[in-house]
């Protein structure tokens, strides 16, 4: 009979996996409640022992804000560290001003010392330009910084003989904030993604300069930002990063310039083959090779199979 398709086979969706393999993904990047606790638990006390000595204030968010990825929201499983910002006084900056040497490197073991006080069985250092307070679950990363009008911020930076560097974390955030927004939440979900491929693939970029290229490349990219095309964004992403060898991040609003350099390109042009290789998998469902090639750059957070 014409048209009598009873006998015939369905035709195959393409890409059946892809979407639930990178749902499970994502998923598994999510931080934990303990994890979350931890983390929300440690900045507390931090917060809280700087405001009583610099500030004289009975307060664990005064004087203060959470940066990096906890400010940010891109957190990933497992967080590897709550960073915070904190404001000293301005009579405090004025009396380090009145020594010699690397008077930036002093002011961190002054609040080091001080932090000291309350953990004494912490470890704790004062590096480049944090403390760190290594607690056993989450360590804190303290910025101290001085405040302008502005929103911006002095911090210290202790190479070189010490001097201090401008940050605007606000201008930072709001920019992410824009381009999440604009993409329908994509923008977080590829940096955390790229967080991952980071620390799995060991990817000497820092985190902060994969969510300035990573809202740069969206800005470019107008494809649609959803998960069923995660794996052409992955591919072009990359394509895009090689792009960039040798050239420079400028920050939101000190217009600062950051080097990208050239050290992390064998990883990112090995990532660029593998992705482009899983796109073909997904696409042909081949379900098991696919995510084998998502775990070489993903590792077991992402799963081998999905049927």
């Amino acid at each position: 009979m014409i048209g009598d398709n009873s006998g015939a086979q369905k035709p195959t969706i393409m890409w059946g996996y892809l979407v639930r393999r990178f749902e499970q993904l994502i998923a598994n990047l999510a931080i934990t409640d303990k994890q979350l606790q931890d983390g929300l638990t440690g900045q507390a006390g931090v917060r809280s022992t700087l405001n009583l000595h610099y500030w004289a204030a009975n307060s664990e968010t005064a004087n203060s804000r959470l940066i990096g990825s906890w400010g940010k929201q891109l957190r990933v499983r497992p967080p590897r560290d709550v960073d915070v910002l904190f404001t000293l006084p301005w009579e405090v900056y004025y009396r380090f001003e009145q020594r010699t040497g690397n008077k930036q490197s002093q002011l961190l073991q002054e609040v080091r010392a001080v932090l000291a006080q309350d953990y004494p069985q912490t470890t704790m250092r004062g590096d480049g330009q944090v403390v760190v307070v290594a607690f056993s679950t989450m360590p804190v990363e303290v910025v101290p910084a001085f405040a302008f009008d502005d929103g911006q911020f002095w911090i210290c930076d202790t190479k070189d003989g010490g001097s201090y560097r401008l940050t605007d974390p606000q201008a930072e955030l709001a920019a992410l904030e824009v381009s999440d927004l604009a993409t329908g939440g994509a923008t977080r979900i590829l940096i955390r993604i790229l967080k991952q491929w980071q620390r799995h693939c060991d990817v000497p970029l820092k985190s902060f300069q994969l969510e300035r290229l990573a809202v740069e490349f969206l800005m470019t990219w107008s494809h649609p930002k959803d998960l069923y095309w995660i794996d052409w964004m992955l591919r072009d992403f990359f394509t895009y990063l090689l792009a960039r060898q040798n050239t420079v991040l400028v920050m939101p609003g000190t217009f600062h310039q950051v080097p990208l350099g050239d050290a992390w390109a064998s990883k990112a042009r090995t990532a660029e083959t593998t992705a482009n290789n899983a796109f073909y998998f997904e696409k042909d469902n081949e379900d098991v090779a696919a995510g084998i090639a998502w775990q070489s750059l993903f590792g077991a957070m992402i799963p081998m199979w999905v049927s």
